[in-house]
């Protein structure tokens, strides 16, 4: 009996890591793709900022999505993300500032900027979407982040495809990478439990 209980609970745990594995290649590999195609609208997805300056990260993500622009691939921006603890102004706010200063006209972005996470800056953008009769999307952010925002897309019915940027200070060091993708595909297994997805 105690046999067969230690051969099923080896068996299970097996299974986990066999979808666990599955699911940390999926991330790796999805993120590795540039899928972007011509849009309705680019959306950015939001990183830290300092004092009103983004990030290393948040202006990898606005560089790449203001040549993307740049190339006709939308005519339209969102820019996503809240405000922090301790700051002022949102994340959204800031990558507006710096996708002006970088030439993109004022009228041609828009704003979803009570976001704290991906899951309700995704919701809002669709309803944003929705409401100015924009149904396609080219979602930027990092690589590792890319496939949880794809589902996040369908989840609320926006036809998207992704574009991650390549110079994030995250790709630049394996360790680091790994670490997000490591925990990306723990946060994605979560989404895909039943109700959740």
């Amino acid at each position: 009996m105690w046999r067969h209980l230690l051969r099923g609970g080896l068996g299970v745990l097996l299974l986990g890591f066999l979808v666990w594995g599955s699911v940390v290649a999926a991330v790796y590999l999805y993120g590795q793709r540039d899928a972007a195609a011509p849009a309705d609208v680019i959306v950015v997805l939001g990183a830290a900022q300092y004092d009103g300056r983004p990030s290393p990260v948040l202006r990898a993500r606005l560089d790449h999505a203001v040549a993307l622009y740049r190339r006709g691939m939308a005519p339209t921006m969102i820019m996503t993300g809240g405000v922090g603890i301790g700051d002022t102004v949102s994340e959204a706010v800031v990558a507006r500032r710096y996708a002006v200063r970088s030439g993109v006209p004022p009228q041609a972005i828009l704003l979803e900027s009570g976001g704290q996470r991906s899951v309700e800056s995704m919701r809002t953008v669709a309803e944003l979407m929705r409401s100015h009769g924009l149904r396609s999307a080219v979602l930027v952010s990092d690589p590792f982040h890319s496939l949880r925002v794809r589902l996040l897309a369908f989840r609320f019915g926006i036809q998207a495809s992704t574009s991650p940027t390549r110079t994030s200070p995250i790709s630049a060091t394996p360790r680091e990478e790994w670490r997000h993708v490591l925990r990306e595909s723990a946060i994605i297994l979560l989404m895909l439990l039943p109700g959740e997805l």
